[in-house]
């Protein structure tokens, strides 16, 4: 008896595992979950549960011999792979984009962000009380040079009276974005990619439109001034806030740029005791 389970033992390739198969598990396994850290809440969520459906129902069909779905299936997983690559295109963008980043770039000092943070806080909450649409760009860790290169270039200290200046209506650089790299402001009259994510608010403009879109693509984080409501509102991972004053808007910052943190998942931040108070859902009503 202790013999036959000894051999039905060594006979089981799970016994059989080797150091090499456990590294080759656990490489996959970490690579599914960034895959789903990076598409959790994103329309490419919804993608993945379909295509996870269409696999099972392609095990089934092969089970219990539907063959007329099953070769449906076995033409559509064909144009598969080109099928993912459209689809998660921004996705795969942006998961290369994390393993691009430079380990070795040097950090910005505590009182450097405070006082561009501040600065930035201060020009927002004076173009909101003019009515003065803007969007302001602060990098992270993924570069902007591309966007950068198609701006102005400025290469000047951050400060609230040159941010007015720029934003005001009468200037050539008012339209577009100023991008703010390394504590300097790098380039004004930034263009930026729009968003198609279908679910956001019809009744978001262009300026709130073109902030979601470039968080979608990196880890930027864009404050948004509304020109025709004279709201603040923050964009980070393609997700954006209701509009905020002033001060809740320094606390954000911070939380982002001092504690080097991102806004999470929608439901993540409802969870985190420094992002109660505010809602990653979209505002109810948008304008430029």
């Amino acid at each position: 008896m202790i013999e036959t389970i000894m051999s039905w033992l060594d006979a089981t390739s799970i016994f059989r595992i080797k150091p090499k198969d456990i590294i080759d598990i656990a490489l996959v396994a970490v690579g599914i979950y960034y895959l789903l850290i990076v598409i959790r809440g994103t329309r490419a969520m919804r993608i993945a549960i379909g295509i996870i459906f269409l696999v099972l129902l392609s095990y089934l069909s092969y089970e219990i011999k539907l063959e007329t779905v099953q070769w449906l299936l076995s033409n559509f997983f064909t144009y598969l792979v080109i099928a993912i690559i459209i689809l998660f295109q921004a996705e795969i963008r942006k998961t290369l984009a994390q393993f691009g980043k430079n380990p070795f770039r040097k950090r910005a000092t505590t009182d450097e962000h405070l006082r561009t943070l501040e600065e930035v806080v201060l020009a927002a909450t004076l173009l909101a009380a003019k009515r003065h649409g803007a969007i302001i760009v602060l990098e992270k860790e993924q570069g902007l040079k591309n966007y950068v290169e198609g701006g102005r270039h400025v290469d000047a200290e951050v400060n609230y009276d040159l941010l007015i200046s720029i934003f005001n209506p009468a200037s050539p650089l008012h339209d577009g974005a100023v991008i703010i790299q390394d504590n300097r402001i790098a380039a004004a009259a930034c263009f930026l990619p729009l968003t198609s994510n279908p679910h956001l608010s019809t009744t978001f403009g262009t300026r709130h439109r073109a902030a979601v879109g470039l968080t979608e693509e990196v880890d930027a984080v864009a404050v948004i001034v509304s020109e025709e409501r004279g709201a603040i509102s923050v964009a980070q991972n393609g997700r954006i806030t209701k509009p905020m004053e002033g001060k809740a808007l320094m606390r954000l910052l911070s939380y982002i740029f001092i504690k080097d943190r991102d806004i999470p998942h929608r439901d993540a931040a409802k969870r985190t005791r420094e992002l109660r108070q505010y809602d990653f859902s979209g505002v109810e009503s948008g304008g430029n």
